[in-house]
């Protein structure tokens, strides 16, 4: 997965700069032409004013978002680090996420934990924060998802130990005791101590209705249960003590462990076993399962690399017959218990048996979607009746008749395990769709963007989806709810914007974005101040000197005025209505002074600027004289507009 997300990595920021350098050709281009001005707010504006010592929360921010949207993952974690460290209490929700996601991008997952932590202490009604640190109310999810099967007992159960059911032919094979006179109390752990075999019902028999054993190549004096067979019947694969060559093995700690087999099918007679490479004497690999294709086994193992006493693995069956390396299935499947027994239908949903994840008791039976190797997504206990209080495990199901098996030791049964048949009646619910819509617009114009492109990317940076916006700007996409996403709007010109979506109940929602521009074009009476995206320059009440919390954003225009000799700036000052008319113009004459001022004494030449005072005569409100305002409101029009001239 890193060297997977490095090289993506690798290509994004390849194709970044191949972009840069198209984009530097236009702003050569457009440099040309003295009335037109390009300006690229998000990276080089930023930077020249951090490289001459000026910061603020709102500028570390927009750099570290500019990093980030571009892939420069590196840059963005110190970016957002600054950000973190120097301005805590303006760190928002979403940048502390963020940093974590690029954290966790750059494989820091222990930073990443850190920052989750912090992100869960500043908000309180985030989902992504609820997830993360609070545990699901689970006794009322498996309510939810029970009284959906009607089950009923195997009828060849026997008063012993009868589990593990699997699909062959036209009838099952399964493990029991059955022969030995002994109840096989723990026969579903890997150093059971009494002899299982395995016996098929209803297949390759002379009559229906009868139950025999495999043949001695398959059954040995030890134990074989667990089994999967191939479609057309000819290939076995099961699970046996480690018995080799008529001898056992013990492991240093005197264990005989398990292991998977795999038998051909020659004449009608099971042959040519042999045990697959990745067992070994160390530890045991069990509970062999097919996927749909054939081309993928899943089983049970503690093997190193394990999170607990059992996890799942999987493993790819090559043309040749070889195997490749058995993969984890994650932390999203595997706790620090027990995870065994896989089964996989033929829509790619896993079943599996776990006393790790919130349950009834014991063993209890879930599912998960793993198509298309999403092995992230949520883990469903399946309920009553299924699911008891006792062990409940090697559950099958066909999912074209809805009808499956399932074994238990619930106390109901007639031996130490039984196996039971079930009906599905109602679906289980494992994809959560969430209909998501909205409008692209540029930021300043309010215009619709046709042609946008929305990309939903969820939380290990992998694109699941994309949509273009139609003729009226607008998009519709659906999301997997059950796991959280970015959904992310981007149109070349514009820098992207994104929103998290996080799990939910699938309640449909809007979601609209505003993209800025990445190289604006502007001429002769503009606002720089809007098109930079400045923060208002404000003044103190009655008076006309630079705040010190304004001269980061002064230096915004001096860097744009740096970059582009020819720019010619007029600055507009402007008052409140309280006070004087007359004093008000003088005070505004003075503000316009003082902003001309501190750019001049930055380096700006004289005959660069302008300057004029309009005191409370272009207020942006309703605050004028006779109307009471808060001091927020009347803050608003002490401010300064920097209008291009040429």
């Amino acid at each position: 997965m890193t060297k997977k997300v490095l090289s993506l990595l690798l290509i994004t920021v390849l194709s970044f700069g191949v972009k840069s350098i198209a984009q530097e050709r236009l702003v050569t281009k457009a440099n040309a032409k003295y009335q037109d001005y390009s300006f690229s707010p998000a990276i080089d504006i930023y930077k020249r004013v951090l490289e001459k010592g000026y910061v603020s929360a709102d500028l570390l921010k927009k750099l570290g978002n500019s990093y980030y949207f571009n892939a420069d993952y590196d840059g963005a974690a110190k970016t957002y680090e600054r950000l973190v460290n120097e301005y805590p209490s303006e760190v928002g929700p979403e940048y502390y996420f963020r940093y974590a996601q690029t954290l966790k991008t750059l494989g820091d997952y222990d930073g990443a934990n850190t920052i989750m932590v912090k992100f869960t202490e500043v908000t309180t009604n985030d989902l992504r924060a609820a997830v993360y640190s609070e545990e699901k109310n689970y006794l009322e999810e498996i309510k939810e998802n029970s009284g959906r099967y009607n089950i009923a007992q195997f009828q060849y159960n026997s008063p012993y130990s009868d589990f593990a059911p699997s699909f062959y032919k036209d009838g099952l094979i399964f493990s029991s005791d059955r022969d030995t006179g002994n109840f096989a109390r723990y026969r579903h752990t890997w150093n059971a101590k009494d002899f299982l075999d395995l016996y098929k019902v209803n297949a390759d028999s002379i009559s229906t209705n009868l139950v025999t054993k495999l043949s001695d190549n398959v059954n040995t004096r030890l134990h074989e249960s667990t089994s999967v067979t191939t479609k057309d019947g000819n290939i076995l694969y099961f699970t046996r003590n480690n018995f080799v060559e008529g001898k056992y093995k013990k492991d240093e700690k005197g264990v005989i462990r398990l292991k998977i087999f795999k038998a051909e099918l020659v004449d009608g007679i099971w042959t040519n076993i042999e045990e697959l490479p990745f067992n070994s004497n160390a530890y045991s690999v069990a509970n062999p399962a097919l996927s749909p294709d054939e081309k993928t086994l899943y089983f049970a193992s503690d093997m190193p690399g394990s999170l607990g006493e059992s996890d799942l693995f999987k493993t790819t069956i090559n043309e040749d017959g070889t195997y490749g390396t058995p993969v984890n299935l994650g932390a999203a499947i595997n706790t620090e218990a027990r995870e065994t027994f896989p089964f996989i239908t033929g829509e790619e949903v896993l079943y599996f048996s776990s006393d790790g994840h919130p349950g009834l008791g014991g063993l209890d039976i879930f599912a998960t979607k793993i198509a298309k190797n999403r092995l992230t997504g949520s883990v469903v206990n399946v309920g009553e009746p299924v699911n008891s209080q006792k062990d409940d495990f090697t559950f099958i199901f066909n999912e074209e008749t809805k009808e499956g098996y399932f074994a238990s030791n619930r106390s109901e049964g007639q031996g130490a395990d039984d196996i039971y048949s079930f009906l599905e009646t109602i679906p289980l619910i494992l994809d959560c769709n969430q209909q998501v819509t909205g409008t692209v617009r540029d930021k300043i114009s309010n215009e619709v963007l046709v042609g946008a492109t929305i990309k939903v990317i969820n939380e290990n940076n992998e694109e699941i989806l994309t949509a273009i916006t139609d003729s009226e700007g607008k998009y519709s996409i659906m999301v997997d709810c059950n796991q959280g996403n970015f959904v992310r709007a981007s149109m070349e010109g514009y820098v992207p914007s994104e929103e998290y979506l996080g799990k939910s109940d699938g309640k449909p929602r809007i979601m609209d974005f505003y993209l800025e521009r990445d190289k604006i074009t502007a001429g002769f009476g503009d606002d720089l101040a809007k098109l930079l995206q400045l923060s208002t320059i404000y003044f103190d009440f009655d008076k006309y000197n630079i705040r010190k919390d304004s001269e980061v954003e002064v230096e915004k225009v001096i860097a744009a005025m740096e970059k582009y000799p020819s720019l010619r700036i007029k600055v507009n000052s402007h008052t409140d209505s309280r006070g004087k008319d007359s004093y008000n113009l003088w005070l505004s004459q003075k503000r316009a002074e003082s902003t001309v001022n501190y750019m001049i004494s930055k380096g700006i030449s004289s005959d660069r600027l302008e300057g004029e005072g309009f005191g409370e005569t272009k207020l942006v409100n309703q605050c004028e004289n006779g109307v009471r305002c808060s001091n927020t409101e009347h803050e608003l029009n002490r401010r300064s507009e920097f209008i291009i001239l040429e």
